[in-house]
């Protein structure tokens, strides 16, 4: 049965307690630039990285992971990884809305804040998983603290800040919009809009029912001022910068994040790289996905040393064999930068190039 862990449990002297009894652990991490809320989900197992998740913008980690981290067949990869679960200042269930004059933190204040959360709890490195504004956070934070990420996952990113045409659009729309409705033309394409009336219409009252608006407002303008993100691919720019580890892309194959996905696959390091497209998924995969988007973690987490025993199925059988079978490592951290080139058919391990996977 897995774990439960307070965080600082081991520290204490206290002894670890049973899921059945606390399976969710509620943590505020003081940070530089604030409280940050955190959920911690099972228990650190032997020297592997936590599971660090960030949620985009107009959700929670609840609103963002719940389904995906739910899903039956993502146990199979839980059991062996503690999660943390990190929500955006002020975005959690029942938070209190910031006094007036408040200063949401910058993009990359966000991503600063977030070494806080792995020293407090004692991890070593991290595998990110993020959506839309959190996959931005992410990358930044794998930018400025390359030390503490051994992978990531990137959802929805968008490497690219707006112009002043964009922000004049999203100025423009937010006078003539609610703030849910709003941020909906983001995390969702124009057909699913239109088509997928009942998801759309769960995440309309959620949206303006969950998350306090005044605070969602501030994380909304924050993120639509971001900057670029500073990443090229390595030989095109001198002194390139680049995500270190290896990385995960994936947008569904009708969501608005398209575009900005396939340039940030176009930056990235093609040698650490995979982009996966979704087919008949759109603005939200780890939602109406969940089960082709757990396949591919599972693969990629295999790819980085972990789990080389998990059970392959369709998406593993229906890749292309250009990856290389990994051992399982848990006394020391795996070695993820080390490219091979040969091949395997027993099992998906280390990245050698990007390549497009639609499932």
């Amino acid at each position: 049965m897995p774990e439960c862990w307070d965080g600082g449990s081991q520290e204490r002297g206290l002894p670890r307690v049973s899921s059945a009894v606390c399976p969710l652990q509620e943590h505020d991490i003081e940070t530089p630039y604030g409280l940050l809320h955190v959920v911690i989900r099972g228990s650190p197992k032997g020297n592997r990285p936590a599971i660090l998740t960030y949620h985009d913008v107009g959700l929670n980690h609840k609103l963002c992971f719940s389904t995906f981290f739910d899903f039956e067949d993502m146990q199979e990869i839980t059991k062996h990884f503690v999660v943390c679960h990190v929500d955006a200042p002020g975005q959690q269930v029942g938070a209190s809305q910031f006094p007036q004059g408040y200063q949401f933190p910058s993009m990359e204040q966000l991503a600063a804040m977030l070494p806080s959360v792995v020293q407090h709890f004692g991890f070593k490195y991290v595998i990110g998983i993020g959506v839309g504004a959190g996959a931005y956070v992410l990358a930044k934070f794998a930018l400025i603290f390359p030390d503490l990420v051994e992978g990531l996952v990137l959802m929805n990113i968008d490497p690219n800040g707006k112009g002043w045409i964009d922000w004049a659009a999203t100025k423009l729309s937010g006078l003539t919009s609610t703030l849910p409705d709003t941020v909906l033309t983001h995390l969702f394409s124009q057909e699913e809009l239109m088509n997928n009336t009942e998801l759309v219409q769960s995440y309309r009252q959620q949206i303006g029912n969950v998350v306090n608006q005044a605070n969602l407002q501030l994380f909304w303008n924050m993120y639509n001022s971001r900057r670029d993100l500073d990443i090229n691919r390595p030989g095109t720019v001198p002194n390139a910068k680049t995500l270190r580890c290896p990385v995960m892309l994936v947008v569904g194959d009708n969501a608005p994040a398209e575009d900005g996905v396939v340039e940030c696959n176009s930056k990235l390091d093609p040698t650490s790289t995979t982009f996966l497209k979704m087919a008949d998924s759109g603005g939200l995969p780890q939602v109406t996905q969940p089960g082709k988007l757990t396949e591919a973690f599972k693969y990629f987490l295999q790819g980085m040393g972990y789990m080389p025993s998990a059970s392959m199925t369709r998406l593993a059988r229906s890749r292309t064999a250009s990856l290389t079978s990994a051992s399982s490592v848990d006394g020391s951290r795996p070695q993820p930068c080390t490219h091979s080139h040969s091949e395997s058919s027993e099992g998906l391990g280390q990245v050698n190039h990007t390549m497009e996977v639609s499932c």
